[in-house]
């Protein structure tokens, strides 16, 4: 059996945008469960960003890289993440791990 796809939310209390994000992953992960491994991260301090290279809440990393492919940042703290092209949908985050799952 082909190894799990992993996703990882990594976000913090009080981001605006963090509950959505959370709900869109749940849904595009929806009847992935035997290919897909979630798992959600709190972060609560700096020392945590900075260990994490904390890319700002929410940040989901599929396999350990970042939805957007964004470069890791050198400084890490806690802030919320600017999505340009605004929160990435459920569709696209369903199309994306579908991709690694083939």
């Amino acid at each position: 059996m082909k190894e799990k796809i992993k996703i990882e939310v990594q976000y913090f209390n009080g981001c605006p945008n963090s509950e959505e994000m959370i709900r869109r992953i749940k849904e595009a992960i929806n009847g992935l469960a035997d290919s897909v491994e979630y798992n959600e991260v709190l972060v609560e301090t700096n020392e945590l960003a900075q260990e994490l290279h904390f890319m700002g809440s929410p940040t989901v990393l599929i396999n350990g890289v970042d939805l957007e492919k964004r470069e890791i940042p050198t400084l890490a703290s806690l802030n919320c993440r600017y999505y340009p092209q605004g929160l990435p949908g459920s569709i696209q985050i369903r199309e994306q791990v579908i991709e690694l799952i083939r």
